[in-house]
């Protein structure tokens, strides 16, 4: 049966990609390692945690590692990796059936960012297994970083990989300067400028490659018959590859993969230029219809002699040929990406790298032979530019719901029936706060949010949203949730500085607005120069876009298209594609930015909504209009005039008025934006501290009460000291001593149990005896003295407990 002709069967599974447990199994063998430069050296990342940075959520993460002889701060930020709702892997049954799966996509484990100190530095690591596992690219030294196997100590192994070309003959691109040469021609008659000009915003700067990757029967095997092994080396490899295609504006997205788990369904031998043929061909049969794509390349273990890729070049677009093959010998995941990368750049339009063409190393991506260079050079730029009219496909942004992210624990965002998520496991090891299973760790009240610092939520009060313009008003912490209420504003139509007029947190006014793109000496133009430019309809003046056309202004609005300014005193550095233009008519000079079709930057030069352009008038997108369009029932008459009118149409009060109304004595705020600090934190930390502050008092009144207690017991009744003692005493050879009256005559039961017992203690201590028990010895009774020397060797023994004090003897 014919591969098209293949019965189809679809499951829809919830295989989860996350294949830590099976991984760890086989240990780091699966992932690839490139040319090392002398041995590793072993590093442990140190997460860098301050009191701001580890509460917040996993987004910029800081780690220091130590290695090469000095330190590194490394930031990096988790992207999310795009794929599409769902995400396809193709498989083939033994008897040749189609399978498709839509498995789950552990997505928030890949990371990209940069070294602190080296602004040209590139951070790509992975966490999916546990560890770091990814590339770092370092003053122009490349390094790569992975996990030590068995290290319970999270250790990592960094190399210096090479960059030198150490193989001869070289491995080179399988792509010829006459070919390349052939192919562009041939692109550009068959593509011609129709098909530039049947899309109107071929302009845009950012641009979205939606990729397709098809992997051979022999990598399959090579990868243990193991499909997850397979998606896991793709995934890490596309990673990559999204890296250095960022540097172009071109976003990655990868929308399916197939793995060729039965046989090859093209003949795939050494003859590359061949096999590219082959595999355009199947996939135009049967891929085509399948997935839609803007591009896709076969990953095939096969040596094609010193050739290491080949691809159709500006064929991005063209259904017939968007297609490459790429060597994947070997475990060198690294240098598949390069080579991967390499050939993508011919399918977008780039040549081979000349001698003058330069990206700061010695080696470019595009260079013809194999090189392990990140950056593009200027001639790729140039070539791709030149191309960039016939990249259609490449102009349609991927439509949000056709995104998929995935749900569950472990992805990133807090979802119902979640305290927390911390993302990866790597990530919950370390996070103060959170766990694995999304659960708040113990003692921790939260693990994000702006009112959360150390695991704790903020006292009220605490404000955690500062007022950052007249426009805006500042928000407080409740106390009881770890986020910050919604950030609320001043009503839009309240006047500002300038002669401007609050509108969404901003005080627009044109003299402002102009000193922010022209420098501080600048100033709005006069009215001629906005008649002169918004009425050309051009991208220098217009009043918006509308389809493929600028739109002219009409008389009423020109104070509303772009803005333009006079007194400039130097021209000023613009981020972006921005042009700045000036023009002089009867002695009157204006100046202004340009605003293109495509362009993904903010528009700085249009006139903002809620600028002045008139009495009692301002502009609301690009048409002047009456203030009435702000019309509210909230004014400062409502707030009784100790306020301001929010963007819910609530009163803000000033310090010591209480909202909702502002008519009495409070601390200010409104309904909408948290308790303002004053007696509520105080309120808060004696209701959060109150049992710890309550807890001496407790102590003291238990003390007091034993004390009364003990105080009313009832005092034992007097013994008469001619009471001879009872018949048991005398048995055990207890005499009862009679006291004077006079020093509290009363004979407790336990002494009249002991009876006067010595202590060897006290005949030791005898000759210290103080003058007050010398003068408490001369009151000793004769009965005393004649009943002295009957103590009994028993009663010696028992005395080693009494004190030697002679008040305490008098007081038993």
């Amino acid at each position: 049966m014919a591969v098209g002709e293949a019965l189809v069967h679809v499951r829809i599974t919830v295989l989860q990609l996350c294949l830590g447990s099976l991984l760890f199994l086989s240990g780091w063998a699966q992932i690839g390692h490139s040319q090392h430069h002398g041995p590793p050296e072993v590093v442990t990342p140190l997460r860098i945690t301050g009191t701001k940075r580890g509460m917040r959520p996993p987004d910029w993460l800081f780690y220091s590692l130590h290695f090469g002889g000095q330190r590194h701060i490394i930031h990096m930020k988790a992207k999310k990796l795009l794929v599409s709702k769902p995400f396809s892997v193709f498989t083939y049954t033994n008897q040749g059936a189609l399978l498709e799966d839509h498995p789950f996509v552990q997505s928030d484990c890949y990371y990209h960012g940069y070294v602190e100190g080296d602004p040209e530095s590139l951070v790509v690591l992975s966490t999916c297994l546990g560890g770091f596992q990814g590339m770092l690219e370092i003053h122009d030294t490349l390094y790569e970083i992975k996990p030590k196997r068995l290290s319970a100590r999270f250790e990592h192994l960094v190399y210096k990989l090479h960059r030198e070309k150490t193989q001869f003959p070289p491995m080179r691109c399988g792509l010829t300067e006459e070919e390349i040469g052939r192919q562009l021609k041939l692109q550009r008659r068959e593509n011609s400028i129709l098909r530039q000009s049947s899309y109107e915003g071929w302009w845009t700067h950012t641009r979205f490659l939606e990729t397709v990757l098809v992997v051979d029967y022999e990598r399959f095997l090579y990868k243990e018959s193991n499909v997850s092994l397979v998606i896991e080396e793709v995934f890490f490899i596309v990673n990559l590859i999204h890296s250095f295609l960022s540097t172009l504006d071109i976003d990655l997205s990868l929308l399916g993969i197939e793995v060729w788990n039965e046989k090859n369904l093209v003949s795939v031998t050494n003859d590359i230029s061949r096999l590219l043929d082959d595999f355009c061909s199947w996939k135009r049969a049967s891929l085509e219809s399948r997935i839609k794509h803007d591009l896709v390349h076969f990953l095939a273990k096969q040596d094609f002699d010193i050739h290491l890729g080949l691809a159709y070049v500006g064929s991005v677009c063209d259904p017939g040929s968007n297609c490459g093959v790429d060597c994947v010998l070997g475990d060198d995941l690294y240098s598949f990406s390069f080579i991967i990368t390499h050939e993508m750049g011919h399918n977008l339009g780039m040549w081979h790298d000349e001698p003058e063409c330069t990206c700061g190393h010695e080696f470019c991506i595009m260079y013809p032979e194999k090189s392990e260079s990140i950056r593009f050079s200027n001639c790729s730029y140039a070539s791709m530019w030149e191309n960039f009219p016939f990249m259609y496909c490449m102009h349609n942004a991927p439509k949000q719901e056709n995104i998929f992210r995935g749900t569950g624990c472990g992805n990133g965002v807090v979802e119902e029936g979640e305290e927390c998520d911390c993302g990866s496991p790597i990530l919950c090891t370390y996070h103060p706060c959170c766990s694995e299973n999304c659960a708040l760790k113990f003692g921790a009240e939260c693990a994000s949010g702006l009112c959360c610092e150390e695991c704790l939520i903020q006292p009220p009060g605490t404000v955690c949203r500062e007022k950052d313009s007249e426009c805006d008003l500042p928000e407080w912490c409740n106390g009881t949730s770890p986020e910050c209420p919604e950030d609320v504003y001043v009503q839009d139509g309240v006047p500002c500085m300038g002669g401007g007029y609050c509108h969404e947190k901003r005080c627009n006014a044109r003299d402002e607005q102009c000193r922010q793109i022209f420098g501080k000496e600048s100033r709005s133009a006069g009215e001629s120069c906005y008649t002169k430019m918004n009425s050309r309809g051009d991208r220098f003046g217009n009043c918006g876009l509308s389809g493929d056309h600028y739109i002219m202004c009409n008389e009423s609005d020109f104070l509303c298209g772009r803005v333009q300014c006079d007194n400039v005193r130097e021209i000023p550095s613009l981020r972006g594609h921005t042009t700045v233009h000036w023009i002089d008519f009867n002695g009157v000079t204006c100046w202004g930015t340009d605003y293109h079709f495509g362009m993904t930057t903010p528009d700085i030069g249009d006139v903002k909504d809620g600028t002045e352009c008139g009495s009692g008038q301002v502009c609301i997108h690009r048409k002047c209009v009456s203030m009435s369009f702000w019309a509210s029932d909230c004014s400062p008459k409502t707030c009784d005039m100790k306020g301001i009118c929010n963007n819910k149409h609530h009163c803000h009060c000033d310090p010591n008025w209480e909202p909702p109304n502002c008519m009495k004595e409070g601390y200010g705020g409104s309904v909408d934006s948290g308790p303002p600090p004053g007696k509520t934190v105080q309120e808060w930390r004696v209701r959060q501290k109150g049992p710890f502050y309550l807890f001496p008092f407790l102590v003291l009144f238990m003390s007091l009460l034993l004390l009364l207690v003990k105080m009313n017991k009832t005092p034992p009744k007097k013994k008469d000291k001619n009471v001879q003692p009872s018949p048991e005493k005398k048995q055990a050879g207890v005499q009862t001593l009679p006291v004077k009256e006079e020093l509290g005559s009363q004979t407790s039961p336990v002494k009249e149990e002991l009876g006067a017992q010595t202590s060897p203690e006290k005949k030791a201590l005898g000759a210290q005896t103080s003058p007050e028990m010398e003068v408490l010895g001369a009151q000793t009774s004769p009965e005393k003295e004649a009943l002295g020397d009957q103590t009994s060797p028993e009663i010696e023994q028992l005395g080693a407990e009494t004190s030697p004090s002679p008040e305490t003897k008098l007081n038993v």
